[in-house]
């Protein structure tokens, strides 16, 4: 298990927020966007860095569009860089079915269910949190130093 995501505390706080269509689409703009932001800010594509969240969001997205859709409503990225951390929130509308804060390991032979373990391997944190009125977030942080 990650250990909590802590407050993040001094220096420059630069967010982007965009919600996108829950469709296949919505999600590779989703990656798309985040990639061009990072870059606006400084992280270069194809860093490590812009590699590692590009994963991270496009699994995140891919997720939310696939378990977390309901129809009409749109899902949620947000990006909060710090000086020495990026926060990557992926929120949508489906409150009924919450991912644990773990991953757990699929059997050997399915054909999906492995997103979250890329996500605990990528992430230096991660965590999934109710979202207010209805839905969940789900809330991953890469290290910047």
């Amino acid at each position: 298990m990650q250990p909590p995501i802590a407050p993040q505390q001094g220096g420059t706080v630069r967010a982007f927020v965009q919600r996108f269509s829950s469709t296949a689409l919505g999600a590779r703009l989703a990656r798309r966007l985040a990639l061009h932001q990072l870059h606006a800010w400084g992280v270069p594509h194809g860093s490590d860095t812009s590699d590692t969240v590009a994963l991270l969001v496009a699994e995140l997205a891919a997720n939310a569009v696939t378990h977390g859709r309901v129809p009409g409503r749109d899902f949620e990225l947000r990006l909060v860089r710090t000086p020495d951390t990026l926060r990557i929130e992926v929120s949508d509308t489906r409150g009924e079915r919450r991912p644990p804060s773990h991953a757990a390991v699929p059997p050997p032979l399915a054909d999906s269910g492995r997103g979250l373990l890329l996500v605990e391997a990528l992430a230096d944190r991660w965590t999934v949190l109710d979202r207010v009125p209805v839905g969940k977030t789900v809330r991953v942080e890469v290290d910047l130093k």
